[in-house]
């Protein structure tokens, strides 16, 4: 049965927990542009594995010059700097002179190490983001940047540690094929639509009493919305739902060239933006067809990424750039993001702060992976401050969902899975008109939430992120206390809304 499950790395995390310095092992390999040897896949994966089992992060910037030049040769030798002072993200008026002087002063150690004009290595620097995108060759490059003052960041776009034992990257959590529905994974409603059975969990058919989310405009940055979907689409005004709107745009670029200016559009072409779409606002009508939770919010679906999870240049650059058009919308007040990645990207850190800034409150997917669940926490961005991050569980009890994650940065929980079954979790319209599919993973907990925050808003339209927040908080079955695994715990919509 198909799942589509939020980061399935599906890694089998075999490296040595070994300190050994990987400086210290220069094999073999593969010749870099200035003939110095670099590290081989399997001795960089190993520091990233070391790295994330210790402090639950990787920082390029600190790694030793040899390992961060070595993936950086392996992953088309584009590097990402972002300049300032700790704090500095974005700009949002004109830059000062002191943060064009670190920029600059970052261009001109690049220009000298690799001894070539600037128009040669500079390949993207950003309007409001405060960092800068270089191809590099040289080792030197490296270790003079991880030595520069006023650099925050330093990133690459190396791949090969997901990669590993042939996991395919490119469909994870993608489906587009439709399926049956358990008969007790739902129950009928007026006027003739589908209640997901987890709804009576959280108490989502209470709360409609009060708010069905009018009024409100939710973000999504995910895979797009899928063309043959008509209630996504032209029938997103249906029967009890009514008198708002859905947009669609994309800021992925689908090209295997990181340099290609051409966007790619709107349409899914993976089914998880399609289904998490679908978990939050999908219209409540007479065609037989899964509800979203705030089905009566408006939507604006953003495709920054091909699938979700966040590890080629075009697909950070996608999410990035979403996070900076839907932190401009002053109609938008809540971004939904069932993607990320194991560790922090530093540009994508600078946009969530962005967006952040501008007053969205920010939900993100604490992580569902297929074997390293048992050790490693909340992946990013969730592992942020500035994002509520959400994970999913089981309906017997606080038992996390077959694949979720779980740690002390998740903020609440969503019941979405049958604990006698990993494949029934929850159901939303499918791909294709007329086709329905079950959904999981943390990825369906965190749309699930975005819903709920939305009726909250929609019932107090004044409120602050801060108090919306708080009433969720409040409406959590932990509250007051915070649980070490699952925060604040499940949501009652009900209290939240009241």
């Amino acid at each position: 049965m198909k799942k589509l499950i939020l980061l399935s790395f599906g890694l089998l995390l075999v490296f040595s927990c070994s300190k050994e310095d990987p400086n210290s092992i220069i094999d073999p390999m593969v010749e870099s542009t200035d003939s110095q040897k670099i590290l081989s896949v399997d001795e960089i994966n190993k520091y990233i594995a070391n790295e994330l089992k210790t402090t639950g992060d990787l920082a390029w910037r600190d790694a030793p010059a040899m390992v961060l030049y070595s993936a950086v040769m392996h992953s088309g030798g584009i590097l990402s700097v972002g300049y300032g002072e700790k704090g500095e993200s974005f700009t949002t008026q004109q830059r000062s002179p002191r943060l064009n002087s670190a920029k600059n002063n970052i261009i001109d150690i690049v220009q000298g190490s690799e001894q070539t004009t600037k128009s040669n290595i500079l390949q993207y620097e950003d309007e409001t983001f405060n960092f800068v995108d270089f191809e590099i060759s040289s080792l030197e490059t490296v270790i003079a940047l991880q030595q520069a003052d006023q650099v925050r960041y330093i990133d690459t776009f190396y791949t090969s540690y997901l990669e590993q034992n042939d996991v395919q990257q490119k469909d994870f959590g993608c489906a587009q094929s439709g399926e049956s529905i358990n008969g007790n994974d739902y129950r009928v409603i007026s006027p003739n639509a589908w209640l997901p059975w987890n709804f009576d969990i959280h108490n989502v058919p209470q709360a409609w009493n009060y708010s069905t989310g009018a009024g409100i405009t939710v973000g999504l940055i995910d895979t797009g919305l899928s063309a043959n979907q008509s209630l996504l689409g032209s029938n997103f005004n249906d029967g009890s739902s009514n008198g708002r709107f859905v947009q669609r745009f994309g800021t992925y670029i689908d090209s295997p060239w990181w340099w290609s200016n051409n966007v790619d559009g709107p349409n899914d072409r993976c089914g998880h933006g399609t289904s998490m779409a679908s978990a939050i606002a999908s219209p409540r009508n007479d065609d037989g067809m899964p509800v979203g939770v705030a089905y009566n919010s408006n939507l604006v679906s953003y495709r920054g990424t091909s699938d979700v999870v966040l590890e080629d240049y075009h697909e950070r650059k996608g999410v990035r750039d979403a996070l900076r058009a839907l932190g401009n919308r002053n109609d938008v007040r809540i971004i939904s993001m069932s993607i990320g990645y194991p560790w922090s990207i530093g540009n994508v850190k600078d946009a969530v702060r962005y967006a952040y800034g501008k007053g969205k409150m920010i939900i993100a997917a604490g992580g569902t992976s297929t074997s390293f669940t048992n050790w490693y926490g909340v992946i990013f961005p969730a592992s942020m401050s500035e994002t509520v991050a959400v994970t999913g569980i089981k309906d017997n009890g606080y038992n996390r969902c077959s694949n979720c994650h779980d740690g002390n940065k998740i903020d609440f929980t969503i019941v979405m899975q049958r604990a006698g079954d990993s494949g029934r979790n929850v159901p939303v319209v499918g791909f294709n008109g007329g086709t329905r599919n079950y959904v999981g993973g943390s990825s369906v907990a965190t749309a699930t939430t975005a819903g709920i925050a939305a009726l909250v808003w929609a019932r107090n339209p004044n409120m602050s992120r801060a108090q919306v927040l708080d009433k969720l908080k409040r409406a959590g079955e932990f509250y007051p206390s915070r649980n070490s695994r699952f925060g604040y715990g499940n949501i009652n919509a009900l209290k939240a809304v009241q």
